[in-house]
């Protein structure tokens, strides 16, 4: 049955449902930054959709907002419902204007700290994090290289989105490539997959180099924990930092990233793509594609 809303809500209906990689987590019944989502709960995503019915101040039927509504067509909102800006569609609003652009805003920024006329790596470089990751870099006038699956992926790095070069970890040896195009090392790592490629960074980072951990998908369904890097000792070697950060953390500061995020995009300095798959029961299909490396930039579903 639909719901009605109550005092302080309002009624929506989903257009569009957001996928992460980080929904693979809140599957788990493990200590984490969230809880996990419970059996027979609606499963947790970001979503855009129309308001249908409203008793909350400040929105009216037919506005367009975003919210954490999840895997459902319509769903019960109250204050923490975002109207998307004027003139901007689902699949921006959805990618470079939410989490994933965020994450990629403050990860890179906050934590990176992107100095003019450095190198800067970053895996998951076409997805939808990776890829702003990258060109925030480059607006801050950094040398950029990209890690991601496939000719198409790498291609779109280097041709649309501004990346200096990019590497197939597919087709090509991550390794001998980045001691080829970072001769000075790496002052720079935004790490979205974990594994040996973070290993193989990690062997070839400059002094005083910054590790950004973003995410691991390279391990989210192994059955058995991966071994640590080997080469973390090369952190006292050169000095380096390493640190993850979940983009909750900087919820205060939403609206001035977006702010920025949504300038470049006009501007010119962010290029972005979306992956948008068709109808609601091919909700869990669209998220397996995450996983296997499917899409280019955001994976979203149209309801």
């Amino acid at each position: 049955a639909i719901p009605s809303p109550g005092s302080g809500e309002v009624l929506v209906r989903n257009t569009h449902l957001a996928f992460e990689p980080a929904m693979r987590g809140w599957m788990e019944d493990r200590p984490s930054y969230i809880p996990p989502v419970g059996i027979g709960e609606v499963m947790r995503g970001m979503t855009v959709g129309e308001v249908v019915e409203s008793n909350l101040d400040g929105f009216a039927p037919g506005d367009r907002v975003s919210g954490m509504l999840g895997w459902q067509e319509y769903g019960l909102g109250d204050a923490g419902l975002t109207k998307l800006p004027p003139g901007v569609e689902a699949p921006l609003a959805m990618s470079v204007l939410a989490i994933t652009g965020l994450t990629a805003y403050f990860g890179m920024l906050d934590l990176g700290e992107p100095k003019a006329g450095q190198t800067v790596v970053v895996s998951g470089a076409a997805g939808a994090t990776g890829s702003v990751a990258g060109q925030i870099a480059k607006i801050q006038g950094c040398r950029v290289i990209g890690i991601a699956g496939g000719a198409d992926k790498c291609s779109w790095l280097t041709k649309e989105a501004h990346f200096d070069a990019a590497i197939d970890y597919k087709s090509e040896d991550v390794g001998a490539r980045l001691s080829e195009l970072c001769p000075d090392g790496i002052h720079v790592y935004f790490d979205n997959v974990g594994g040996e490629i973070l290993n193989e960074v990690l062997a070839r980072i400059a002094q005083k180099a910054r590790v950004v951990l973003c995410g691991a998908i390279s391990g989210y369904n192994l059955e058995e924990t991966q071994p640590g890097p080997a080469n973390y000792f090369n952190l006292v070697i050169q000095r380096g930092r390493m640190e993850g950060f979940i983009v909750l953390d900087y919820v205060s500061r939403f609206a001035e990233a977006t702010e920025q995020l949504l300038g470049w995009v006009q501007d010119g300095s962010i290029a972005w793509q979306a992956d948008v798959q068709k109808g609601f029961e091919n909700a869990p299909k669209t998220f397996l594609r995450l996983f296997e490396g499917a899409n280019t930039g955001k994976q979203l579903l149209e309801l």
